[in-house]
């Protein structure tokens, strides 16, 4: 079978009304299904739970979009187990079958993409573009590494030389176990649990817990795509008690995780110790944020670079890892573009997601809610507040968890909200003396995941090229928006291990090289 080449998923344009029409259809068949009950699922059996995670809609808590199980230790052994077993088969399907498994589930996915932006909508408060979005790039990660397989999987080139045939292969690596993050609950999850299974291996997914319910659906995807039992196991629970015990396992090959600085350091500590009975050095594929800066030059279009920031910091409420949470300005352009911003800001709609007409829905839960107010109230005492600064009036209304977008001036570069990732719909504006200046401050953070330049001086972009540390370096445009194949993605320093998703180095992570060499 030969594959076409890669192109992105197209963003669906809901100025069509038939666009809006069908999302409305995939909205009301969700809601529908509010209270339905979703099981574990270990090699092919489902299994209900007394414990169960309630997943509500943040924008109104009181609604429940689904009861899933809830997983405990004697059934994380039980999912080891049956990965193990499973991966021994697994292990040994030709490469390209199992690329054609993810394509199979991209074209499942491309049939119900609404559902599963819908699904978003209400289970972490995603507007209709973020959440299309999202599924997007899901279908992406899909198609795109089903054909990095492909790649993979053919003769690899090497020197030859006389009197001996030689061959280098990938193979799998062994059982790993999944964490992705709430934010990008379908994305994120899609692209590191279809990773893992094109090139071999079994997984244990362990899905966030307040986005338990498009992870479902996706395994749903997984199973009517073809994927044999045990392959791919669903196992929610707790990351204190399930996803700790199985992180230490020793049977528990490599983990790849998306999501805190804490949690990561957490994971990348407990995997490098050695279990009893374990035969290898475990790998740990680590994202765990940002705390992201635009800098804008003097030169620059302060109208496209004000453009760029709003989108950036409060896109999805800012709760992206690529999210701008520092605006680093030229003095000389300072003001202007701190009134341009804040202008932008004041016109966002505020409300339910479900509205096609809102921009900035809830934020995730009670818990980042609360956080994020303690960080506002943290930068009253640190910079000028001059937008937002607390709780909407929404959230006495509604219930839902619905922050202002905060914007803060004078922040000194060191300041608490200005160096730790909040997470939320909070931006510090910096004044830099000059544009060394404002890279220097850039630079002044432990993360090193995304950044952007807004400048025409085509001397100070060769200088961000080569200076400002991170990752994913955009310039002229948003900070936010990295696409599968086009902008492969992963940060520096206390950002991760610059794993880059959707591009050509991706898939090594998750495989291992083997040279056979034979005398002639």
């Amino acid at each position: 079978m030969a594959v076409v080449p890669f192109r992105n998923e197209p963003l669906t344009d809901f100025s069509i009304p038939a666009n809006r029409d069908a999302f409305r259809q995939a909205l009301e068949l969700v809601q529908s299904r509010f209270g339905r009950e979703y099981p574990i699922i270990i090699g092919g059996e489902r299994i209900m739970t007394k414990d169960r995670i309630v997943s509500t809609n943040p924008a109104k808590p009181d609604e429940v979009v689904g009861y899933v199980a809830r997983a405990d230790r004697e059934l994380a052994d039980r999912a080891m187990a049956t990965a193990l077993a499973a991966f021994e088969e697994w292990s040994q399907v030709d490469p390209k079958a199992r690329a054609r498994i993810l394509l199979k589930a991209a074209a499942i996915m491309r049939r119900r993409k609404h559902e599963f932006s819908a699904t978003m909508v209400v289970e972490i408060g995603k507007n209709w573009a973020e959440a299309d979005a999202d599924t997007a790039e899901a279908i992406d990660f899909l198609e795109y590494y089903a054909r990095e397989m492909y790649r993979l999987s053919e003769p690899q080139p090497l020197t030859r030389i006389p009197g001996e045939d030689n061959e280098l292969y990938y193979i799998p690596l062994g059982v790993g176990l999944v964490i992705p993050p709430w934010n990008f609950p379908c994305a994120i999850l899609v692209g590191m649990t279809s990773s893992s299974i094109v090139a071999g291996n079994t997984v244990i997914l362990k899905p966030a817990s307040i986005t338990p319910v498009v992870a479902a659906l996706f395994v749903e995807v997984m199973e009517e795509a073809g994927l044999p039992p045990g392959v791919l196991n669903f196992l929610p629970g707790p990351g204190g008690e399930v996803g700790d015990y199985l992180v230490g396992h020793p049977q528990t090959r490599f983990i790849t995780f998306t999501g805190s600085k804490e949690v990561g350091l957490r994971i990348n500590e407990r995997a490098a110790q050695t279990a009893p009975g374990q035969k290898w050095i475990k790998r740990v594929i680590a994202e765990m944020g940002g705390k992201d800066a635009i800098v804008v030059d003097q030169e620059a279009d302060l109208e496209e670079a004000a453009a760029g920031i709003v989108t950036s910091a409060f896109g999805f409420q800012g709760q992206k890892c690529s999210a701008c949470s520092r605006a680093i300005v030229h003095q000389d352009v300072y003001e202007p573009l701190l009134d341009l911003v804040v202008e932008k800001t004041r016109a966002l709609l505020q409300g339910d997601p479900r509205n096609p007409a809102v921009h900035q829905g809830p934020v995730a839960d009670r818990a980042a809610f609360e956080s994020i107010l303690r960080y506002i109230e943290i930068g009253k005492g640190e910079g000028r507040l001059v937008l937002g600064g607390g709780a909407s009036p929404l959230a006495k209304e509604t219930g839902g968890y619905f922050i202002e977008p905060t914007i803060f001036a004078d922040v000194d570069s060191r300041a608490r909200i200005a160096q730790e990732e909040i997470f939320g719909p909070v931006l510090a504006f910096i004044k830099a003396k000059d544009f060394k200046d404002a890279i220097r401050i850039a630079n002044d953070t432990e993360f090193g995941l995304t950044g952007s330049v807004y400048s025409r001086n085509r001397a100070n972009l060769e200088y961000a090229r080569h200076h400002f540390h991170v990752g994913n370096l955009y310039f002229n445009r948003k900070s936010t928006g990295a696409l599968v194949g086009v902008h492969p993605f992963g940060g520096f320093n206390m950002s991760g291990t610059d794993s880059k998703t959707g591009g050509h180095d991706y898939l090594l992570l998750l495989t291992q090289a083997k040279a056979v060499s034979e005398k002639l």
